[in-house]
């Protein structure tokens, strides 16, 4: 992977989760916490699960103490754009950096930083797909979020 292939990845991302949420913000206040019995239950618990890895594994790659979660439709954004910042520091050596931290329950682990950023945005693709799920089974069009989506926008800016 490359610097130029990470920021890809990460700018797809924000792009993605960006779309999904401005959909979900229009829903009825029932509807965005309605429980779907899908991944974390309702639309809004889990894009706040997807914002909240977003925001743990990027504690995790600068080495810093996680911080209190916002709420999502204030500080998500955010959250991208420091990724995004991070991603436009990089040199390609960089990506095979191996970050130490401890999972949810303590445990120690050593990952390739190319590994990380891949994983965040392959765990928000895939609730993302479940909150496309929700949506539909609330009879609702979500807008599209493939990558092939993103590549096509991007090719006609």
């Amino acid at each position: 992977m490359t610097t130029a292939e990470a920021r890809t990845h990460l700018d797809y991302n924000a792009w993605a989760s960006r779309r999904l949420l401005e959909a979900a913000l229009a829903l009825e206040q029932e509807q965005l916490h309605r429980d779907m019995s899908v991944s974390h239950k309702s639309i809004h618990d889990t894009l706040s699960h997807i914002h909240f890895a977003d925001r743990i594994w990027f504690s995790r790659v600068q080495g810093v103490p996680f911080q209190k979660v916002e709420p999502l439709e204030v500080e998500w954004s955010e959250i991208h754009r420091r990724w995004l910042e991070f991603a436009d520091l990089l040199k390609d050596s960089d990506l095979d950096r191996i970050i130490s931290y401890k999972d949810m329950a303590g445990n120690p682990h050593e990952t390739p930083l190319w590994q990380i950023i891949l994983h965040c945005v392959n765990h928000a693709t895939l609730h993302r797909g479940q909150v496309m799920a929700m949506f539909r089974q609330l009879g609702l069009k979500p807008p599209p979020t493939d990558l092939i989506f993103y590549y096509r926008e991007m090719r006609c800016a």
